[in-house]
């Protein structure tokens, strides 16, 4: 079920409040029909949670038509004017280079670049979060970006377990266990789970699950009697965290202050002070917000 500000709200209330498209709905209903209470401070913050996942379907689509190829780390390459390139595959964000134009430039010029599936994955959290948050807090969070690998900057706040649900947009991993030594890059396949029945792995392109296990399948080695499958875990960007780079610096930065009996202060931010309120209420006995 869905949860705003405490209390849980109507398919229909959500659905008047903002969220129109057909994959949007998606979304919604997976939420709204679970026994996990997907708790929100504001409707606002998730419709950016479902934004977000659909800007991550999206980001998926743009790179795959943008031109870029597969390799393996070895064999990567990228823009100069933009990045630095390792011997073991990485790219540094050259300096002075704003963060965002360098990940764009991966969708404008496609053709520049080549690298695996997990940098493919980084790269389209990355570009979602351009669509998501301002230029400027996109700038000052990833100033130091370094592709490589699931290698991510910290503030993406990515999360990796086994979810109550399984939502468009989750990245997921088909693991092919008998893979051929020879190809060690085809030892598995992240994907993005596009919400259709169908996924986007960058190396094999959009395909069913199945589509996905035999294409792996014939990357085995000679005698192999073990078929790939989809693992459990699902990998998110951390985004009620990311939400709160797209308020305005006032609310940002607002917190509730909390003293106790003995007047001892504590403070603490408005989504968790409204998360429980009732209890806060019950065990302080002044709360009030500071001018920002």
């Amino acid at each position: 079920m869905i949860i705003i500000g405490g209390s849980q709200k109507k398919k229909e209330e959500i659905m008047n409040a903002g969220l129109q498209s057909p994959l949007e709905q998606t979304i919604l209903n997976v939420m709204y029909d679970s026994h996990f209470n997907y708790s929100f401070r504001t409707f606002d913050a998730l419709f950016f949670e479902v934004r977000f996942r659909v800007a991550i379907i999206d980001s998926s689509r743009e790179l795959y038509y943008s031109g870029v190829q597969f390799a393996d780390f070895y064999r990567s390459r990228c823009n100069p004017m933009f990045w630095k390139l390792f011997p073991d595959g990485a790219f540094q964000l050259k300096m002075g280079v704003p963060a965002s134009e360098a990940i764009l430039d991966i969708y404008r010029n496609g053709r520049q670049y080549a690298f695996e599936c997990a940098t493919a994955m980084i790269i389209i959290l990355y570009r979602a979060t351009i669509k998501m948050v301002p230029p400027e807090q996109f700038n000052r969070l990833f100033a130091n970006i370094r592709l490589w690998g699931w290698k991510f900057d910290q503030d993406l706040q990515i999360v990796h377990n086994v979810p109550p649900d399984y939502l468009p947009g989750d990245i997921r991993y088909v693991k092919n266990p008998d893979v051929n030594p020879l190809t060690p890059e085809w030892q598995g396949e992240n994907v993005v789970d596009l919400g259709d029945g169908t996924f986007f792995g960058h190396g094999l392109g959009f395909r069913s699950l199945e589509g996905m296990i035999e294409a792996l399948a014939l990357r085995r080695r000679p005698g192999a009697t073990r078929m790939p499958y989809l693992m459990v875990p699902a990998t998110r960007p951390g985004f009620s965290y990311l939400y709160q780079f797209t308020l305005p610096r006032s609310e940002e930065n607002r917190r509730i202050i909390l003293f106790d009996e003995s007047l001892k202060r504590s403070t603490l931010s408005v989504e968790d002070y409204e998360t429980n309120q009732s209890e806060w209420i019950k065990n302080y006995i002044t709360v009030r917000f500071p001018i920002p």
